[in-house]
């Protein structure tokens, strides 16, 4: 048997199919045990699922992140353009902000509500009713643009370089398995599939990086490593790609980093902490995995364990660069070496798993990646149609049975899923997968960053600020997209004197362009809050801590929290040391 081939052989088609059956086996018993467990259970716990272990939180918290963007996209920007994306993956520092400052605030909404909260219910309660439903609306609209059709796109790019299906197959096929992987599972399901995929997702990507690295250094791991740093530092006119800042200098080359204009300076820190602080502090499909919990259990119990889930997960939020990134670097240098052609850089991924992993692993493998592509996809499907049941459908059409509320969600996700489909040729017209997915998200973060931020740690934000606040830099933010659509963001020459008066709009660094909105917003907000009426005493109280709330947080937490948060921090550090 030829254990070296570099296609799908008969062996690699057992394991996956074996595989797969098994994950199904383990998922379906995880699910019996949990109805027989939870008789009765309401659609809130169907989508919201009860207090799980903090290891399994962490996990889920990584498997939720880690979609077909980081198969495809990520990998295909570390061949492209190196480590300088990799601000984005390097966010386990910011998850510890979600631990511990956000959760003791959720948490102490759903003392006052007695239930779990969405993040829109936290907003109509701290603002006005309108600011939870535009948040509803602005997170409907990041799912469509940066999840259902990002994960569809990717999903099939990668089944077609992997393993030749045509894309479509490959993208609606993963959006139906999804599909019904949710319906039958809900969050529990997604829960447990999190726990099996993570460490063979793990393991698999790790396996692809040494075993690149073994073959670019002729046998040796760290001389492959070498040889791949020496081959990146010579790219782009001398420049190279194996730094995270770059900067407007001109070298010998006589021309100025190419990297610079999409990576500028300490600019690019701020830019990925802005979009960090959103996805990882505010998101619906984040914070719902670390706020579930069993009816009356202590809040100091609950803020234990989301703090140590968030926790792990910062450890394995440090992963993605080591798993995704840098081995599209090793197969950029490969490609150079004759190793294998690589045509497209989104590609990059899926010939290393082809051509470097062993038959039989290469199987096993793919079933890591196919449990984290649905993992990802049905985290987005429970989270919309929390959104749109709790939020849109239940205030319409109260009293209703429970069977009738989860159908409406899941017809609403079926909506989304479809425009998020016919959104796909509009995203390949954007740029490179990766660079597309952080210029959206740099649109709608901002808006988010400012209303939560200010809401929670300034008590003088007025309602009305929270409300138009968001309002307004969510718009802002969408009339940049529509310019980005019309000027290939930026990069066609526009003739006209409305063009030429906007030049500061539409053709400032994305970058830069994020951090003014950002600021622009919280300046808006805090001349609103001068000109309307202050909060209510009820609204101040529900960001208020009490005493014995604070003896409660306090004891949550202990040196064990402390150590491991700091070992976080201090793999960050050392990170951005090394590839600064």
């Amino acid at each position: 048997m030829n254990w070296t081939s570099h296609e799908f052989i008969w062996l690699d088609w057992l394991v996956f199919a074996i595989g797969i059956a098994l994950v199904v086996c383990a998922v379906w018993r995880a699910l019996l045990k949990a109805k027989r467990e939870s008789q009765g259970a309401n659609s809130e716990e169907f989508l919201y699922g009860k207090g799980e272990p903090w290891w399994v939180i962490g996990m889920a918290i990584f498997a939720a992140n880690i979609g077909s963007e980081h198969l495809v996209g990520l990998a295909g920007t570390g061949a492209q353009n190196g480590v300088g994306m990799a601000h984005w993956e390097m966010q386990g520092w910011m998850i510890l902000i979600l631990g511990w400052l956000f959760v003791p605030f959720y948490q102490l909404l759903n003392n006052k509500l007695g239930r779990i909260i969405t993040m829109p219910e936290f907003l109509k309660y701290r603002y006005t009713k309108r600011t939870g439903t535009w948040l509803s609306v602005i997170t409907l609209v990041a799912y469509i643009l940066t999840k259902v059709s990002v994960t569809a796109y990717t999903g099939g790019i990668f089944f077609e370089y992997l393993l030749g299906l045509p894309f479509w197959y490959g993208a609606l096929g993963l959006i139906i398995i999804t599909a019904i992987f949710t319906i039958l599972g809900g969050m529990k399901g997604v829960m447990t599939l999190s726990a099996i995929q993570t460490p063979i997702l793990i393991i698999g990507s790790f396996l692809v990086l040494f075993l690149g690295l073994a073959t670019l250094g002729d046998g040796s791991i760290t001389q492959g490593w070498t040889n791949m740093m020496t081959y990146c530092s010579q790219l782009h006119d001398g420049y190279g790609t194996t730094h995270m800042f770059h900067w407007a200098t001109i070298n010998a080359s006589g021309h100025p980093d190419p990297l610079y204009h999409e990576y500028p300076g300490f600019v690019v820190f701020l830019g990925a902490s802005i979009i960090g602080f959103w996805y990882w502090c505010t998101d619906q499909h984040i914070v719902q995995r670390v706020l579930g919990q069993k009816k009356g259990e202590d809040n100091s119990v609950v803020m234990r364990r989301a703090r140590r889930g968030t926790i792990c997960a910062g450890y394995f939020k440090i992963l993605p660069v080591f798993m995704f990134l840098i081995p599209g670097m090793v197969a950029a240098a490969l490609s150079a070496k004759g190793m294998f052609h690589m045509g497209d850089t989104d590609g990059a991924y899926a010939y290393m798993v082809k051509d470097i992993l062993p038959a039989g692993v290469k199987g096993l493998v793919t079933v890591g990646f196919v449990c984290a592509l649905v993992t990802s996809l049905a985290a987005f499907f429970n989270s919309c149609a929390t959104l749109f049941t709790e939020d849109f459908y239940k205030p319409l059409r109260p009293g209703k049975s429970e069977a009738h509320y989860i159908f409406a969600g899941r017809a609403a996700t079926v909506a989304i899923v479809v425009i998020g489909i016919i959104w796909i040729p509009v995203m390949m017209s954007l740029g490179k997968l990766y660079s597309y997915l952080q210029g959206i998200q740099s649109l709608l973060a901002p808006a988010m960053v400012a209303t939560f931020f200010l809401g929670i740690f300034f008590k003088r934000i007025t309602p009305k600020a929270g409300e138009w606040g968001l309002i307004v830099g969510f718009l802002v933010g969408m009339l940049r997209l529509v310019t980005n659509v019309i000027t290939d963001t930026g990069n066609t020459p526009m003739d006209g004197a409305f063009w030429n008066a906007t030049t500061w709009f539409w053709q400032t660094n994305w970058l830069v362009f994020e951090c003014w909105l950002l600021v622009f917003i919280i300046a808006f907000m805090f001349v609103v809050s001068m000109f309307t009426p202050k909060p209510t005493a009820e609204q101040v109280a529900a960001i208020t801590f009490t005493d014995e709330y604070k003896r409660q947080i306090r004891a949550s937490w202990d040196w064990k929290d402390v150590l491991g948060s700091l070992g976080v921090l201090a793999l960050c550090g050392a990170f951005y040391w090394y590839f600064f």
